[in-house]
């Protein structure tokens, strides 16, 4: 049985109004000219939404211990929103990111709260959320449609619904990019994601689906550049599947999360599909070189294959899709002011040197399926 708890870190206070210290000053390596890395004093946010009495929100983040939210959360604390976390507890509620300071840490794990209970626990989301009453809700780990209905129900004078879906939802095309008019696929593995949007929609709700493609970052729990970084801090030679051409792209963690802030309170965002990534597209045998280059490895020997040609049972022999798969993000950028901070290179090295460079990773190497490939003969020379 799911229970309420609100867990104070420390006296529970009044979100200061006036500009907080950046939390993510130390966080984002190579980018020290952006405003969310500089240590003086920020008069003027760089996002879209001016704090003052009347903006200062009550929010709920569905989620938000394991990577988006850990920045997303950040930065609305530092907008001076009060912030709430919705998670089972297993995970500790703040954790301190590789660079940030003792005292941003302990300023922001002060100010955070925390809502403890399962979100597939409907009568208690429901019922919990309706006492304490939220302005706006950042759903970032929702799956189904099934989950939102309670979360809306409970909050009948919400304000905002700003959920976290996936450019995945596409139907698969040879016209690309994709935009946010584009064809979905309702058979697609994010078909959930689809039927939650189109519940916002349906029960009038002022909600905003962000579609990131591939994210990666400094604590990213997927294996998309520990995947090749793993492989060249091992000297090893990078399987690619088929010819490496495939063209893909990736959008930085933080860059995300200024999208979130972006959206927040914004008319222009209600009832909007926004496509967020990285500006550039790559192939997947640029992508390996530029994890090289981020990392200060030399050059990677990739080695091509046919993926038709092994079995490796359940295991995943590589990170991403096997086909070109890359959206627009000019609604973005024209609509919100979208500019991501981070080139690919740049947002690369700010995940090796703070995360991977650093001795910390999500999941150990497993050579297993390479070791496969490099001793078939039917391996294709790149």
């Amino acid at each position: 049985m799911a229970r309420l708890v609100v867990v104070h870190h420390q006296q529970q206070r009044q979100p200061s109004l006036s500009p907080l210290p950046s939390s993510l000053s130390d966080f984002n390596g190579t980018r020290l000219h952006t405003q969310l890395q500089c240590k003086r004093r920020v008069s003027q946010p760089k996002v879209a939404l001016q704090v003052t009495a009347s903006s200062a929100k009550k929010i709920l983040i569905m989620g938000g211990t394991r990577f988006i939210g850990l920045f997303l959360s950040r930065l609305l604390v530092k907008e001076g929103h009060q912030v709430t976390l919705f998670t089972r507890g297993k995970a500790p509620i703040t954790q301190q990111l590789p660079g940030e300071s003792d005292k941003d840490y302990t300023d922001f794990a002060s100010k955070i709260l925390h809502l403890k209970g399962d979100r597939k626990d409907y009568e208690f989301v429901k019922s919990s959320l309706s006492a304490e009453g939220f302005d706006v809700v950042y759903d970032i780990n929702g799956r189904e449609a099934e989950e939102v209905v309670p979360i809306v129900e409970g909050l009948p004078n919400l304000e905002q619904y700003i959920y976290c879906s996936s450019a995945g939802v596409y139907l698969k095309s040879d016209q690309l990019p994709h935009f946010e008019t584009d064809a979905v696929d309702p058979k697609s593995r994010h078909k959930g994601k689809l039927e939650t949007e189109s519940l916002l929609e349906s029960k009038g709700v002022n909600w905003t689906s962000i579609r990131p493609v591939y994210i990666y970052g400094p604590l990213n729990y997927n294996p998309v550049e520990e995947w090749f970084f793993h492989r060249l801090k091992a000297g090893r030679p990078i399987p690619v599947p088929n010819s490496g051409i495939q063209i893909t792209q990736l959008g930085h963690v933080k860059d995300l999360a200024t999208a979130f802030i972006k959206v927040l309170g914004n008319e222009k965002a209600s009832k909007e599909v926004f496509n967020i990534s990285g500006e550039k597209y790559v192939t997947f045998d640029g992508l390996a070189k530029a994890c090289a280059k981020a990392g200060g490895f030399p050059e990677p020997e990739i080695v091509h294959y046919n993926p038709k040609e092994f079995d490796f049972g359940k295991k995943k022999a590589f990170p991403f899709r096997d086909q070109h798969f890359f959206a627009s993000i000019d609604k973005a950028k024209s609509v919100l002011g979208l500019k991501p901070d981070f080139d690919l290179v740049e947002g690369l090295a700010d995940s090796y040197n703070l995360d991977f460079g650093r001795g910390t990773f999500r999941k150990e190497a497993d050579f297993s399926t390479d070791d496969i490939i490099l001793g078939k003969s039917l391996v294709l020379q790149s």
